[in-house]
C-alpha cells in the first residue's frame, strides 16, 4: 500500500471506514440518474451505534475545521434526522453545544403540529445530509428554513460525488454541490470527495480493489463536473 502523502488524512480515513463498514461498495450500480456507476455509497448502512458514532466524529471534525459559522443544525427527513442528532451529540462532546431540528415529510395537525420538530429554527443554520445528488433535498430544506425566518448558511455532507447533476433527464455541466455553492450562495463541506476516493483506490492498486481505480476514473471522465 502507498503511504498517504500530501493528501487529506481525514478524507482517506473516512473512505477506509466507509469501505470496511460496507457502506462504500464497488461493482456495477444504477444511479437515480440512470448511470451505471462502479461504486455505490449508502449511508443508511451506518446502521449501528458504533458506526453512527464514528461517522459523527468525521462530520464534526470536518465541520469544525471548515470554519463555517452556524447557530444550529438541521436534518432533512429522513436520513438527515439521525445524522443531525448524532453530529449534535458529537459537537457537544467536543465543546460546541448547539440546538438541532428536523422536518417531517407530512405535517401533524395535533400535538405541536407542523412539519418542524426540535429546537426553534433561527439564526444561521447548518444542514446535515449524507450525499447531494440533485440538490433537491437541500432546496427543500432551504425553503423550510427561510419560511421559519432563519438563514440557511451551509450544508455538510459525507461524500461529494463531484459529478454532473441532471435536470429533466438531461446532464447539466455542474454538480449539485456546485449549484448549491454558486447558485444558492451557500457553503458546502464534505468529509470526502470523489477525488479522495480515487486517491484511496490508487493506494490499493495491488489488492482486490485495484481494478476499480481505472473504472472510477473512467466514470469521472465521463460524468465528472468541474
Amino acid at each position: 500500500m502507498v503511504a498517504v502523502t500530501g493528501q487529506d488524512r481525514l478524507a482517506q480515513d473516512f473512505v477506509e471506514f466507509a469501505v470496511s463498514s460496507g457502506v462504500l461498495r464497488f461493482g456495477e450500480f444504477k444511479t437515480k440518474a440512470g448511470r451505471l456507476s462502479p461504486y455505490f455509497f449508502n449511508a443508511g448502512l451506518f446502521d449501528d451505534g458504533a458506526k453512527l458514532g464514528r461517522l459523527a466524529q468525521f462530520y464534526a471534525q470536518r465541520i469544525l475545521a471548515s470554519g463555517i459559522e452556524f447557530d444550529m443544525i438541521f436534518g432533512p427527513a429522513y436520513k438527515g434526522i439521525p445524522l443531525a442528532a448524532a453530529v449534535a451529540i458529537e459537537l457537544a462532546r467536543l465543546g460546541r453545544n448547539v440546538p438541532y431540528a428536523y422536518n417531517r415529510k407530512e405535517a401533524k395537525d395535533h400535538g405541536e403540529g407542523g412539519t418542524l420538530v426540535g429546537a426553534p429554527v433561527r439564526g444561521k443554520v447548518l444542514i446535515i445530509d449524507d450525499v447531494m445528488s440533485a440538490g433537491t433535498a437541500a432546496r427543500e430544506s432551504i425553503a423550510l428554513i427561510r419560511a421559519a425566518g432563519a438563514t440557511p448558511q451551509a450544508v455538510a455532507i459525507a461524500l461529494d460525488r463531484q459529478e454532473k447533476a441532471t435536470e429533466d433527464g438531461r446532464d447539466v455541466p455542474w454538480s449539485a454541490v456546485q449549484y448549491v455553492r454558486e447558485k444558492l450562495g451557500m457553503q458546502v463541506c464534505a468529509i470526502a470527495r470523489l477525488a479522495d476516493l480515487l486517491q484511496y483506490l490508487a493506494r490499493h492498486a495491488g489488492d482486490e480493489l485495484g481494478p476499480y481505480h481505472a473504472k472510477v476514473l473512467e466514470y469521472r471522465d465521463r460524468y465528472g463536473a468541474g
